[in-house]
């Protein structure tokens, strides 16, 4: 149920996967029918998230390829002059400070406080005097800076996914000092050319930085949905997380809505009657997602499609199942079933008959399967292994979630069992009321949570193997409610992710 948790890397990725100007794309004029999962970022999670940009900011400085810069100008008494600024790098980059503002309907504005560069590299620089005199020099120089730069993000839908655009950029110089080898060079020679160069360079390092910090952007938000995608899609089942209708800017929250819609093997249901309304989120944590129980019907049904509600027990794990008690009833259901096979031997496999039917209530998620259980034995001297018992039941259970020490675990609070059909081979006829009596118990007390704790740790390892592990997940609740279930938690953020990201990409 934590599929849009994968979305959680860095501000720019957050922020550009969750909003969007609807310009470029249509919706209807219900677009919340169409709603089946919602995500939801308060202003705390966003504040929080913005330390990150510091490190991305840093990574564009850092990554920017400067052009040589060149100019010439005729000068009096001293003939034309002209310069070349080469191999320019950064270095000694520091923020002091980084502001991040949701503007109402409107943009993400980020505002990047007394960036501190050094800039290194060759000044190569000539002039023809008047007298026929020509001097040509090429020394070291550093340039002292102090920029204040503003983010204006504004984002745009294409084919119902996010399009960023970080060109509306600006750098406002605030120191720009040139030096020549350590100012050794004569004082009129450094003011000529810090006059000279000072509004071209300028002009490229906002321009070659913008475009980095575009590039960025792009490439971080390219990243995220390409991660989305993959972490909803295991094989032939994919969650369609394109966009439902137009997403929300508040003071407080972003919020942005995506069609949740299950594909199987091409096939997919449409959802018309969502009951999502904003209302039903609050802005106390940090992330919410919302999700309907149209997408999770739908996922449990793709589940039983392809095959995957199929638990098989043996050994130690089949043993406990049997022997939850130690009874004589138990001891002589064991005995006719198993008929001194050994557990090892021995093999108990379950799955679902019809596709699972959920239902979400406040008490928990309710799910109603006719479900079949097959015990096969290999006896001493058989090749072929015999089905010692095999029955359908109908089963109802009332499951309560929660997610804990990165471990989504999956609670029976209340179940029923009703036997449809029983076969056992050391019983044909059926008569001994005492083996179904203690099956169905079995069932109720141990069968079923472990089933639901398979299922459990069998998420927990496809969320991981989608590296949900690698985020510090705080205080998660899920909150089931008539039609829908809310996930609400607060995080911490991996920051090494976003950086060598960002590092590898550029």
């Amino acid at each position: 149920m934590c599929w849009a948790g994968r979305m959680m890397l860095g501000t720019f990725s957050i922020l550009l996967v969750f909003i969007h100007t609807a310009a470029a794309c249509e919706f209807g004029p219900f677009p919340y029918r169409a709603t089946g999962i919602v995500c939801r970022m308060t202003k705390p999670a966003a504040l929080l998230l913005n330390q990150e940009t510091a490190q991305v900011i840093q990574a564009a400085f850092r990554n920017a390829k400067f052009p040589n810069i060149t100019g010439e100008r005729s000068m009096r008494l001293l003939g034309r002059v002209s310069y070349g600024l080469s191999d320019i790098q950064v270095n000694d980059l520091s923020i002091e400070r980084s502001e991040v503002e949701l503007k109402e309907d409107d943009a993400i504005h980020i505002s990047i406080r007394n960036v501190s560069a050094l800039f290194k590299g060759t000044l190569t620089y000539g002039y023809a005097g008047a007298w026929f005199l020509q001097l040509f020099h090429s020394v070291d120089f550093e340039i002292e800076s102090s920029i204040d730069l503003q983010l204006n993000i504004d984002l745009t839908c294409q084919k119902e996914q996010v399009a960023p655009d970080a060109s509306d950029c600006y750098l406002a110089f605030h120191k720009l000092t040139l030096h020549l080898q350590g100012d050794k060079e004569p004082g009129w020679l450094k003011q000529l050319f810090t006059d000279f160069i000072s509004f071209t360079l300028k002009l490229v390092l906002k321009r070659e930085v913008c475009k980095e910090i575009n590039a960025v952007a792009q490439t971080l938000t390219n990243f995220i949905l390409n991660l989305a995608a993959n972490f909803v899609q295991d094989k032939d089942i994919i969650v369609d997380i394109s966009l439902a209708s137009d997403p929300v800017i508040k003071a407080s929250y972003i919020e942005s809505h995506h069609k949740g819609l299950v594909l199987y093997k091409n096939n997919s249901s449409m959802l018309s009657d969502s009951v999502f309304s904003p209302s039903l989120l609050t802005e106390s944590r940090m992330l919410y997602f919302w999700l309907s129980e149209h997408s999770l019907s739908s996922l449990a049904a793709a589940a039983f499609l392809d095959g995957r509600l199929v638990l098989n027990l043996r050994g130690e794990k089949l043993q406990e199942l049997f022997e939850m008690e130690d009874t004589e009833v138990q001891r002589k259901a064991v005995q006719m079933i198993f008929q001194g096979t050994s557990y090892n031997d021995s093999v108990a496999k379950m799955w679902s008959l019809t596709q699972p039917q959920i239902s979400l209530q406040p008490e928990g998620t309710v799910v109603r399967s006719l479900v079949a259980v097959e015990v096969s034995t290999l006896p001493t001297g058989e090749e072929e292994p015999l089905v010692a018992l095999y029955m359908e039941k109908e089963i109802m259970v009332t499951i309560q979630a929660t997610y804990a020490e990165k471990k989504l675990i999956l609670q029976p609070v209340d179940s029923s069992v009703e036997i449809k059909v029983f076969k056992c081979r050391a019983d044909p006829s059926g008569e001994d009321l005492s083996i179904r009596s203690f099956l169905q118990n079995m069932i109720l007390v141990a069968g079923i949570p472990e089933v639901t704790s398979s299922i459990g740790s069998a998420l927990t390892s496809l969320m991981n193997s989608k590296r949900l592990d690698l985020f510090d997940i705080i205080n998660p609740e899920i909150i089931t409610r008539k039609g829908y279930v809310i996930v609400q938690l607060d995080f911490g953020f991996p920051s090494h992710l976003l950086l060598n990201f960002v590092e590898k990409s550029l």
